[in-house]
């Protein structure tokens, strides 16, 4: 059993957990992720890496309640434990000092793994630009954390209560318009949102490195629900990634496959709110 050391609801629907898992803590670098089941009975849900404090053994992970998984893990409280905490899982994010200028990007609740990929780079020596991306100002996670490992941070806004207003390609195009020199550029978030930066650094040559979480069940490459088109060859984003180059990756086939179970996972979050409810 994995104890929930700390919990705490950042924005509406969105909270963050600390998971006593001193083993995973011990292993885990930027970039990867686990596999978790509330209990016994529950499904096997991926999330990627938040943060991870060797010292207190803890794991943090941020996710939003969107599917039944999601809300019965975000009902449990400080002191109670979840049944199975795997990992870390994946290959880690590639990191050196000499890799000049990182632009991380973080769209939504994908500001939070980028995290620990964007403080890796900036304690190896790079200078790191960070792109934070929320709908409105409220929802907006991680803005301390993100200034303290970042030479810079652009904050954009889709109703422009908070910063740039627009996109994360916004900001992104303000860089490139003021002349800053871009040597690599990493994003998480939605696939829409990979898939506009990819667009936009494809034609400069900007390399870009995407973060993929497709339909997964097992985290080990057995099962092979998570595989991915990237360039010619078909890829398993648990084993192979999650982190492949973006100009290469299918967005629309990794779009289409996560939309595949969207009439179950309706259902089975309807019948746990009907539990919920006490129906």
């Amino acid at each position: 059993m994995f104890k929930i050391m700390y919990k705490k609801e950042l924005s509406p629907g969105i909270f963050h957990m600390d998971i006593e898992a001193p083993r995973v803590a011990k292993k885990a670098k930027a970039g990867q992720f686990i596999v978790l089941r509330v209990d016994e009975k529950g499904e096997r849900i991926p999330l990627t890496i938040a943060d991870f404090d060797v010292e207190k053994g803890t794991i943090t992970l941020i996710f939003q309640v969107l599917g039944a998984s999601t809300m019965q893990l975000s009902a449990l409280n400080e002191g109670d434990s979840i049944v199975d905490f795997a990992g870390p899982l994946g290959q880690p994010s590639e990191i050196d000092g000499n890799m000049g200028t990182v632009v991380c990007i973080g769209g939504g609740i994908g500001v939070a793994p980028v995290y620990p990929i964007a403080r890796a780079m900036h304690e190896a020596g790079n200078k790191v630009i960070s792109i934070m991306g929320a709908k409105t100002k409220d929802i907006l996670i991680f803005e301390d954390k993100m200034r303290a490992i970042s030479d810079e941070v652009i904050i954009a806004t889709d109703d422009g209560s908070y910063g740039v207003k627009g996109f994360v390609t916004t900001a992104l195009q303000q860089l490139v318009d003021r002349g800053e020199k871009i040597d690599q550029v990493t994003a998480i978030g939605p696939g829409i949102m990979m898939k506009s930066v990819c667009d936009a650094t494809r034609p400069l040559g900007i390399k870009t490195i995407v973060s993929l979480n497709p339909v997964m069940v097992d985290g080990t490459g057995m099962c092979g629900g998570c595989r991915v088109q990237v360039g010619d060859e078909m890829k398993f984003a648990c084993v192979d990634g999650p982190e492949f180059d973006g100009h290469l990756v299918d967005f629309n086939n990794l779009m289409s496959r996560g939309r595949m179970f969207r009439e179950q996972e309706a259902k089975a979050k309807e019948h746990v709110c009907n539990i919920g409810l006490g129906r």
